[in-house]
């Protein structure tokens, strides 16, 4: 069935207003795009920033008359903010099946010289390689964020073999599960939302992996273990509060690999870490850094 959707280019402050007034007059989905690639990296503790000019998006069933509502959609702003509405156009959207079209986005990549990282609907390029089969869903982490990506390349050139890994912030298990495939003995998942405990428990399902293999955790229930590798793919300013947590889960002579960093918060987070360990050169992905050490 095709659809119509509704795009109106506005200023934050103007979200919430235009937004209700969509979906009171019959959008099924109100949805919010960046209109000019303005990055929000980093946001403060607690607050949901949006671009300085956002494309809102009303979707309409193909059945709606919008030679209507689109009038009383102006008038009704026009009463309730003194100002017209800002610009906007009404599209047909074309009827197209939207989860094929979605799963042709996801190809098989590889991260060094050995690990592929493959959607299930997809044959492996290399069937006798180190196949990590993943899924797009709900928790963060398919290979795709130069973060990910930074990490995975470092793990297929180490020696994992017989290693225990803490993945710190394991998200979809990503990191986790490809250091099991790799060769790690056990490895610790901690992250602090439910809901990606749940992604990482049904990857490693999907990888024939043993569950007690990977352990996952809430922070506060994290076992007290020395790791003889660390990962932690968060974002600069969690890197620097846990610090000292990610520092006293690694053994001495163990090494670390800690991403979600910008160019230029990579200085602060390093020196943080000069504490306990000797810190590497970063290595870099678009905008995007990969701290290594080893502890002292």
């Amino acid at each position: 069935m095709p659809w119509i959707q509704v795009k109106v280019t506005i200023h934050p402050d103007q979200v919430s207003s235009i937004e209700d007034l969509l979906l009171e007059f019959g959008a099924c989905a109100v949805t919010m795009e960046d209109a000019e690639d303005q990055p929000v990296f980093e946001p403060e503790r607690g607050t949901t920033p949006l671009w300085k000019h956002t494309v809102l998006t009303g979707l309409f069933d193909a059945e709606a008359d919008m030679q209507v509502i689109i009038p009383e959609i102006e008038s009704k702003y026009l009463a309730l903010s003194g100002n017209p509405l800002p610009p906007h156009k009404v599209e047909i959207l074309e009827d197209k099946d939207w989860e094929r079209e979605w799963m042709e986005n996801f190809h098989p990549m590889k991260f060094g010289e050995r690990l592929w990282i493959c959607p299930s609907w997809r044959e492996p390029p290399e069937p006798n390689g180190i196949n990590l089969m993943l899924d797009p869903g709900l928790a963060f982490g398919t290979g795709t964020h130069p973060t990910t990506s930074l990490c995975l390349a470092w793990l297929d050139g180490q020696d994992l073999t017989d290693k225990i890994v803490v993945d710190y912030g394991c998200g979809s298990g990503i990191l986790g599960i490809a250091a099991l495939l790799l060769g790690a003995k056990r490895v610790i998942g901690v992250d602090n939302d439910p809901q990606a405990l749940e992604a990482s428990k049904e990857n490693t399902r999907r990888n024939n992996i043993a569950e007690d293999r990977f352990e996952l955790y809430l922070p506060d229930d994290a076992p007290n273990i020395e790791a003889d590798v660390m990962l932690a793919n968060i974002l600069a300013q969690p890197l620097i509060m846990l610090s000292s947590n990610i520092a006293a889960m690694t053994k001495q002579d163990g090494l670390i690999a800690l991403s979600g960093i910008l160019e230029q918060q990579a200085n602060d987070v390093s020196e943080c870490y000069k504490t306990w360990f000797d810190m590497e050169t970063p290595t870099q992905k678009d905008e995007w850094m990969r701290l290594n050490g080893r502890k002292q």
